[in-house]
């Protein structure tokens, strides 16, 4: 109930009070017709009808269609109006709108909760949101008193409904996950990392809202908001490398821009707009969204939107690419992209409407000859901020003289750059829309970047080359001294000297090892020029080959491995292949050759080094990917050239990306920040290089690990002080354990809730910090703090922890150790049901309280994920024994038996699993065919059982012959219709009277028993 009450309940009263109409469970069935059915079919019969004024027999017509639309994207674009159709009495196919999308009060919006979908395993959704009778967003709510993980819990249903009752998904725009307080949304089919907040609610305040869930479910389900949403906000995205389709919705900050920019458009007064999203925040994607509503504006009209002309222009043939591919990928009508100038100025000259042109600001150097027709173009231009180079701007403006600009980039503007703010922003306006560096890390649109110096006497100097030069080349004989002093002193050539090069590289891989290698995260490596890139490779090659060899491989294949893990991406010179008398330069050139990578190679090892558990792990690079590639899995650069300003900002947002991992052994890991590991010296001025800016808009540029240490004092204290409060200072980990057990049994569990969120938190700080030594006064606490939250997880749910699976892999091997050293692992490490060692548990004699209760502990845990397990096949063969151990934790619980009779009760319960599982032996029955007599018996106790007996038996032959003869038979529609045709007359020729009840439980049992290989 509480659920209903606190989060159910509040979110059906602010759908209500948005204009949704609250149907019953009942009453939408009634509108169904069948369960398994998910469109409101009279609301959608009667909006077509009144939509397009079409008869009743073609509205009918029309459900029918769309009844039978598998296909999401197929769905998107119907819900858009592209759903065409000949109507009775007339010659041509028209459109047919299922929504009216200007007039949001011609549409029927409905809310419904408790919504039962009947399949193979019938499930009820918490809410589902109607337009027209079309179901669009899904709510799962989850009480916020709940100790478990309401977020995991959540994502987990929303999960299992997609798997289970896919049809509710077809026409779905997106999920919410809500616990009354915190509010999700997710586009169908998104991972629980994609799911976020919308936490601002332009053009409305947070003050005009009673809580956060009004706000919330106002933000996205106020029927012009959704259905603006519906319109131009979500697009299928074909990843390039995998071919896959991937669904995504906007975040807040893009529906902001973007409405902005098209209302400025809409309204006809102003022509600029600046628009700042940082780097990671979805860029590339909001130009889709603008350029999407401006095509199509689904929601309003005005003269100026009448089918626009669209130019984008970056700064770069890469971009250039990448934004094109973008808008290929997203299916936005007609990108063409202008390979030159003259194609450039004839698509503009011609005029018409509808274009949506791609290019690059150089196509207008020189052009100062304005182009006829640009008022009904909207330019949108890229990285804006370099358009002022060499007067790009003013050639670029001089050529579209009436056209709309609107500029963007992932990083801010300086405050000296007049001129872009003159060519893209209105008068004293600055930025239209700013989506800051803040913002997207509070957001987790991007993670921090942390900064840290290493060996400041490998930092450089500019203004003490000539000392550092003496230091460094001590040892040249005087000649080759001279020759270097008389080429002219300068920054590479201290920082290639070769024992710099060696000593940073090691230091390099040293730190890799601890930070990126654990978790399968990679790394990139700035070099000061291509010859550094190469002498790089050939120093890291030598630190990493000699590691691997201790590790127990073969001298060749050390080799070879190491050789694999680097690769190198710089630009080719015409010298390269040149032949030189002296020897150095020479090798150079050979090594330069060697490993410089041709387009279709340098695009392999791009997509092999975003791959996880593929190779390489470093790249090294010296101009190349500094701006504008994205590999969220990269967790570190290692600096070692000077960079300045916008280089600086761009280059090091390479690793504020977020990452999610999944390692083999199905542990997820998120990337908590992005590195930058700075051994050059150029971030010691990071607050001079950015001082051109507002400081507002750069104070968090980077932050330096020292902020981290500070957060590790910070979090411990706050651990350390709660820990003590609850008197678990000076016990062991198990001790403690059971005191906190103790606590939860004597309603205090909100003590218990508080220290496992600090306690986390202390762990979690600690490994983002690792391995700074700053950590190693902290180690001790940490191992404790991990078992014990272990422990007492298992001891107050009865249920295994799987903690540690969220600790990175640097964290989870050092727990490990402690767990094996300490002996906990006979705690943690449950066994199998199969295991011989499975009943050593149940011998009570001879053992202390303590160890009975920790084996009655251990066996609650292992006895429920044994039984859920089973229930998950088979509910009906299963679920008694599920109900019985419940049972027993709950009057262990309330201390009406104690840990000794509960083991008891438990190896009865064990015997009973153990003759359930065997019992078809004895019958002398196939197994799944014994399942499907369980699911008769219980279904209908008074029939014989000889007869049902033979009935199971004969179906389970049924099941098995479909899987011999279509593999696939499961995702069959037709395939299941014929076999229930079959099944239901055995039911009833053996004396089942509700065969058709049973039989949808059989075939729920049927579709994962009976699939893989027959």
């Amino acid at each position: 109930m509480s659920e209903y009450r606190l989060a159910e309940k509040p979110t059906l009263d602010a759908l209500t009070a948005l204009g949704y109409e609250p149907l019953s469970p009942e009453t939408a069935m009634a509108m169904r017709q069948e369960e398994n059915r998910v469109i409101l079919k009279p609301v959608l019969v009667e909006a077509l009808q009144s939509l397009n004024g079409m008869s009743a027999s073609d509205a009918e017509a029309i459900y029918a269609e769309l009844s039978t639309l598998s296909d999401n994207e197929e769905w998107q674009r119907k819900l858009r109006g592209a759903h065409t159709r000949k109507l009775t009495g007339e010659a041509q196919g028209r459109n047919i709108a299922l929504i009216d999308f200007k007039h949001p009060e011609r549409n029927s919006f409905h809310v419904v909760r408790q919504f039962r979908v009947a399949a193979q395993r019938s499930r009820i959704p918490d809410i589902v949101v109607f337009v027209n009778g079309i179901p669009l967003v899904v709510i799962e709510a989850k009480c916020p008193l709940k100790a478990t993980a309401k977020a995991e819990e959540a994502f987990e249903q929303i999960k299992q409904y997609e798997r289970d009752i896919p049809r509710l998904f077809y026409s779905n725009a997106f999920n919410l996950v809500t616990d009354g307080i915190t509010t999700l949304y997710g586009a169908t089919g998104s991972p629980s990392q994609f799911y976020a907040p919308w936490p601002d609610a332009w053009p409305r305040q947070r003050a005009d809202f009673p809580d956060d869930l009004s706000k919330d479910i106002w933000c996205l389900l106020e029927p012009s908001r959704l259905l603006d949403l519906l319109a131009h906000f979500i697009v299928f995205e074909t990843d390039p490398e995998t071919g896959r389709k991937i669904k995504k919705v906007c975040r807040y900050q893009q529906f902001r821009a973007v409405n902005k920019a098209v209302a400025r458009v809409a309204e006809g007064k102003l022509k600029k707009g600046l628009i700042w999203h940082t780097q990671g925040s979805g860029k590339s994607l909001t130009m889709v969204f603008l350029a999407l509503k401006l095509k199509t504006h689904l929601t309003l009209d005005a003269p100026s939107l009448a089918n626009p002309n669209i130019l984008v222009l970056t700064d770069r043939i890469d971009l250039d690419d990448q934004i094109s591919k973008t808008f290929v990928a997203c299916g936005l009508p007609n990108p063409t992209q202008a390979a030159s100038v003259s194609a450039l100025r004839e698509a503009v000259a011609r005029g018409g409407s509808g274009q949506i042109l791609l290019s690059t600001i150089f196509k207008f150097a020189g052009s100062d000859q304005p182009i006829p027709n640009s008022d009904n173009w909207i330019v949108l231009v890229d990285e804006c901020h370099r358009t002022q180079e060499k007067d790009l701007g003013a050639y670029l403006q001089a050529t579209l003289p009436d056209a709309r600009f609107f500029g963007l980039t992932g990083t801010p503007i300086k405050s000296t750059d007049k001129d872009t703010y003159a060519r893209f922003s209105e008068p004293g306006e600055g930025y239209l829309d700013k989506y800051g560096i803040d913002d997207a890390v509070r957001d987790g649109a991007t993670v921090p970047i942390l900064y840290e110096g290493r060996k400041t006497d490998w930092s450089i100097n500019e203004a003490e080359l000539d000392i550092l030069f003496d230091r460094w080349f001590v040892d040249l004989p005087d000649e080759k001294r001279e020759q270097l002093k008389a080429k002219g002193l300068s920054l590479a050539t201290i920082a290639k000297h070769p024992e710099r090069v060696r000593l940073i590289a090691f230091d390099i891989w040293e730190h890799f090892k601890q930070v990126c290698r654990p978790d399968g995260f990679k790394a990139q490596i700035v070099c000061v020029d291509r010859e550094a890139v190469v002498l790089y490779r050939a120093a890291l090659a030598s630190v990493i080959a000699p590691d691997l060899l201790k590790c127990g491989m073969d001298e060749t294949e050390a080799k070879t491995k190491a050789d694999a893990m680097i690769a190198c991406v710089f630009s080719k010179s015409q010298e390269d292949n040149k032949p030189s008398e002296d020897p150095d330069v020479a090798a150079l050139r050979t090594e330069l050759e060697g490993w410089y990578l041709d387009d279709a190679a340098e695009k392999d090892a791009k997509k092999r080094f975003k791959a996880f558990g593929e190779e390489p792990s470093f790249l090294i690079v010296c101009d190349k990917l500094l701006t504008g590639f994205d590999a969220p899995i990269e967790a570190v650069m290692y600096l070692d050239k000077p960079l300045k300003e916008h280089g600086l900002l761009q280059a090091i947002a390479r690793t504020n990306r977020t990452c999610s991992l999944k390692r083999p052994d199905g542990v997820e890991i998120e990337k908590p920040h992005g590195r930058i590991v700075d051994y050059i010296g150029v971030t010691n001025h990071l607050d001079e290089a950015l001082a051109s800016y507002r400081a507002e808009d750069v104070q968090n540029a980077l932050r330096d690990i020292g902020i981290l240490r500070n957060d590790l004092k910070e979090a411990h204290a706050r651990y350390a002080r709660q820990k003590r409060l609850m008197g678990l200072d000076g016990m062991d980990e198990k001790a403690a354990a059971y005191v906190v057990g103790r606590m939860a049994a004597e309603d205090r569990e909100d003590d218990w809730f508080e220290l496992q969120r600090l306690a986390r938190n202390f762990i979690r700080v600690y490994g983002d910090l690792s391995p700074d030594p700053a950590i190693l006064e902290f180690t001790a606490d940490v191992k404790w703090a991990a078992a014990f939250l272990r422990l007492a997880t298992q001891v107050i749910s009865k249920d295994e922890s799987v903690d540690h699976k969220s600790y990175t892999g640097k964290i989870r091997d050092m727990l490990e150790e402690h767990v094996h050293v300490t002996g906990l692992s006979t705690t943690i490490r449950l066994r199998s049901i199969t295991d011989p060692n499975f009943a050593d548990d149940f011998e009570v004699e001879e053992k202390t309280e303590e160890e009975l209760q920790e084996a009655f502990v251990r066996k609650s845990a292992e006895l429920r994920r044994v039984t859920r397990e089973l229930v998950d096949k088979n509910p009906a063969q299963y679920g008694r024994f599920s109900e019985r151990v419940l049972e027993i934790i709950r009057r262990f619980e309330e201390g009406q038996i104690a840990a000794a009779e509960g083991l008891r009760d438990f190896e009865d319960l064990t015997g009973g699993i153990n003759a359930e599982q065997g019992a078809h032996a004895d019958l002398g029955i196939d197994e799944r065919a014994f399942s499907i007599l369980r699911i008769v018996e219980a279904l209908a106790p008074d029939v014989d059982h000889a007869s049902v007996q033979a009935a199971a038996i004969q179906i389970g032959d049924l099941y098995a012959a479909a899987l011999r003869d279509q593999p696939s038979w499961f995702f069959m529609d037709g395939y299941k219709k014929d076999l229930r045709k079959a099944v239901r007359p055995i039911l009833r020729a053996s004396g089942v009277s509700d065969a058709a009840a049973v039989c949808e439980k059989i075939e729920e049992f049927a579709v994962h028993a009976y699939a893989g290989t027959p």
